[in-house]
């Protein structure tokens, strides 16, 4: 494979007026509320930056009814008063309990869907207390329910109730029901099979990270994501929370601002999605294992909040209730999502940890799709910011032994994404004779600024871009000889920022 540069000052130049007058319109609207208006988003002096109250994110966008803030409001309140608050606890407060008879809402949170397939899916959601959660699925003119899940104090009053027995390519409506009762939807709940396993008919997926929040309230961003066929989205890391550090009640309260989001219920309910954490959903800029000045208590905690907060098949070691690395399949991909925080010492090796180490290789041997995503919530690369907190600086000699593994064992199709260093870049990894890896960074879900965009020093650099809303995506081309996949990073608007296919013979040791 041919590793160069391709990066061209003509597509910076050409980019630069759409974020200006993104800026403009959004200082414009936000002006009487807001004297200042950075150019983008995630500056200090923007509304929406990493300071900005949970609360306020909620009303940002203006499309949550007034209802729903009061409810918010108030579940902050008892979320955010005790480091150890749950949301068991919001039920026993008599002004939340009215609130929700008010709007006589039926759960907390919810749907969300996830582990898709050809044949089968899973349905997420969080109930108001101790509930029998089941689903019922629409079949060619009938219906069937699925469960019962019990939800409690253990599970953080979330289900997930697992879909079998569906077609590929078929949609299929569903309703929740609690303890008994069918839920109106107040947003469309669609499941999308994916084609037969082996079928030669292309698949899309969506990825990237850091929308920090507000992110998720971008009815734009997430409906292009939709509007443009992807089948599933990875979520790399600094997603829901926000440097809570060991506050379990803030985590809580983050995750909920992220289900009382009107973009994200219509998101979540349709799209397949799928997670992974990094520092500022873990416990705070940089940090990394236990961190000084906090417990291992902490620690499992935030682990047990994050993995009742989504819908993986699996979080780490279940045994040994340790960490949250996962792996899945979504038509041709292989799914390799790796968890570079939790067991980390500071000491050689400790990036990933041995006993994540040997599970993912022993992972890449077992994969049999044509394409393997294989994702770290830091950079692969060493180029934006010197490696900072990523492989570079923390565990270069991991990451030479992983690489080495892939080489050494001929394991084809490997897609390197990552996140962290926030905006969005590619890069190529140069190794031995032709081959190389190819690393794409979408940390653009947020439009947060970070550092440099690109650098003339970069030289193997494929794209940059900083302050602007974007999400990388891979479409399979299937192929009995050699399958491709097309990357593409995707602006809000839908415009391709940057392309590029790859072969899988290119991906070739």
């Amino acid at each position: 494979m041919k590793l160069k540069k391709d990066l061209s000052n003509k597509y910076r130049k050409k980019n630069q007026p759409r974020i200006t007058i993104h800026c403009i319109l959004m200082g414009l609207l936000f002006s009487m509320t807001f004297q200042v208006c950075a150019q983008n988003f995630g500056e200090q002096g923007h509304p929406m930056n990493k300071s900005t109250d949970s609360r306020e994110i909620l009303k940002y966008w203006g499309t949550t009814p007034d209802g729903e803030i009061n409810l918010y409001e108030s579940a902050y309140k008892i979320l955010s008063a005790d480091k150890n608050a749950s949301y068991a606890d919001l039920i026993k407060n008599s002004s939340f309990k009215d609130l929700l008879i008010q709007q006589n809402r039926g759960i907390l949170a919810g749907p969300m869907l996830g582990q898709i397939k050809s044949n089968c899916a899973s349905v997420w959601l969080r109930t108001l207390e101790p509930a029998k959660v089941e689903v019922w699925i629409e079949k060619t003119g009938e219906g069937k329910i699925y469960g019962p899940v019990f939800t409690d104090g253990k599970t953080e009053l979330s289900a997930v109730v697992k879909i079998d027995d569906l077609k590929p390519s078929t949609s299929y409506p569903y309703k929740i029901i609690v303890n008994g009762i069918t839920l109106s939807p107040s947003v469309e709940q669609i499941i999308k099979t994916l084609p037969e396993d082996n079928q030669y008919e292309e698949v899309k997926i969506a990825f990237g990270s850091c929308p920090h929040r507000w992110g998720l309230g971008n009815h734009t961003l997430l409906e292009q994501i939709q509007k443009r066929g992807n089948q599933a989205m990875l979520f790399l890391g600094d997603i829901a929370v926000q440097d809570r550090n060991d506050h379990l009640g803030m985590h809580r309260a983050d995750y909920l601002l992220r289900d009382f989001l009107p973009a994200w219920q219509n998101f979540a309910a349709q799209t397949p999605v799928y997670a992974s954490w990094d520092d500022h959903d873990y416990f705070d800029n940089d940090k990394a294992g236990i961190p000084d000045g906090y417990s291992e208590k902490g620690r499992n905690g935030v682990r047990e909040v994050f993995k009742h907060s989504w819908v993986n098949n699996s979080y780490g070691d279940e045994t040994g209730q340790e960490g949250i690395f996962t792996r899945d399949r979504i038509g041709p991909f292989d799914i390799i999502m790796t968890d570079n925080r939790f067991f980390r010492t500071g000491k050689k090796g400790s990036f990933l940890g041995p006993q994540q180490m040997n599970w993912l290789k022993e992972q890449l041997l077992d994969c049999e799709g044509p394409f393997i995503v294989l994702s770290c919530g830091s950079m692969w690369s060493d180029y934006v910011s010197n490696g900072k907190d990523s492989w570079g600086v923390n565990d270069p000699e991991g990451r030479e032994e992983l690489f080495s593994f892939i080489e050494e064992n001929n394991i084809s199709g490997v897609l390197l994404i990552s996140g962290d260093r926030h905006g969005a870049r590619g890069f190529t990894i140069p190794r031995k004779s032709n081959f190389g890896f190819y690393e794409f960074e979408a940390a653009s879900l947020g439009a947060r600024v970070g550092p440099p965009a690109n650098d003339p020093s970069w030289d193997t650099q494929l794209y940059g871009i900083d302050g602007e809303f974007a999400f990388g995506e891979f479409t399979y081309l299937p192929s009995k000889k050699d399958p491709a996949v097309v990357f593409r990073l995707v602006s809000e608007d839908g415009h391709s920022i940057f392309e590029k296919k790859i072969r899988k013979s290119e991906l070739t040791p």
